[in-house]
């Protein structure tokens, strides 16, 4: 497990929730609460991505070096502040992930160390927030920040990845419902009543 480092990001607006996404409750424990045990069964290297203000007590928090800059920020601040080689990045919303797919994530990642990153798609579109990262991953998103671009799916075009493909996923048992996010009341509702 020495090798692995596990991020949690938590720092997106919250705008469709009305709430700090990361301090919602689900099923009587926060959805920051969710993300971190999920991390923590992977590895024990575990940060938050995140304002120190508000997650300083609940673990040791990383900060974006280009605030305001979305996800692609949040992945470049965990790599930067991190000494592993294996990066897991997690969004704090995505509490219907599978420990068993986060082992099964890792242990991709690890066969081949020319991929960069390995990651699911599914639902028809990339699963960025659920996914592992090599390091060196950081200098290509610092590079998109510096010009001012904030998407992470152009950075793709011109490395090595894993894709976990949905046809993977159901042949390996694992539903592709897992990487729902939570990002309204709502949805909220609907997830409470599972």
């Amino acid at each position: 497990m020495g090798d692995r480092a596990a991020f949690v990001l938590a720092g997106g607006q919250s705008t469709r929730m009305g709430a700090d996404k990361a301090f919602v409750q689900l099923e009587g424990c926060t959805l920051l609460a969710h993300a971190l045990a999920l991390a923590k069964s992977v590895t024990s290297d575990v940060r938050i991505v995140g304002s120190p203000e508000k997650f300083a007590a609940f673990g040791e928090v990383v900060e974006d070096e280009f605030p305001q800059h979305g996800p692609l920020a949040g992945i470049h601040a965990a790599l930067r502040a991190s000494a592993a080689e294996l990066n897991l990045i997690l969004a704090v919303d995505m509490p219907f992930v599978e420990v068993r797919f986060l082992e099964y994530l890792l242990g991709e990642a690890a066969r081949q160390e020319s991929v960069m990153v390995t990651i699911p798609h599914a639902a028809g579109a990339w699963q960025t927030l659920c996914a592992v990262y090599r390091k060196p991953f950081a200098d290509l998103a610092e590079q998109a920040l510096r010009q001012g671009k904030n998407k992470i799916d152009p950075l793709f075009r011109d490395i090595e990845m894993r894709i976990v493909e949905e046809h993977e996923l159901t042949r390996q048992n694992f539903s592709p419902d897992m990487f729902r996010n939570l990002n309204t009341l709502e949805e909220l509702k609907q997830a409470s009543k599972h």
